[in-house]
């Protein structure tokens, strides 16, 4: 059974190399689904900017770590821009350690 948790737990493991936050607390993830039966999970994503210069490694990365996940057999990453990313988005967490409050 994939725990959804856990996919979260994995993917705070994953940072943009150009802001010390990972990619769950700046908010770039939208959602995740688990299909059990397949062992199939699909994220869909953002990142800070379109044309971001470390976007392809941001996913990879995100491949890997979900991949580690007990159960996951294979990841499938929908990449959006919409609703576009903003500072808003972050955990407070987040927005205290970047200076935002």
């Amino acid at each position: 059974m994939i725990e959804k948790e856990k996919i979260i737990e994995a993917l705070k493991n994953v940072y943009d190399p150009e802001i010390p936050v990972n990619i769950v607390d700046l908010g770039l993830i939208y959602n995740i689904d688990i299909d059990q039966e397949k062992g199939l999970v699909t994220i869909t994503m953002t990142l800070t900017a379109q044309g971001c210069p470390l976007g392809n490694y941001i996913l990879h990365d995100v491949e890997l770590v979900t991949k580690d996940v007990d159960g996951v057999k294979d990841v499938k990453i929908n990449l959006t821009y919409d609703p576009p990313w903003s500072p808003e988005m972050m955990s407070e967490e987040a927005k205290k350690n970047l200076g935002y409050l």
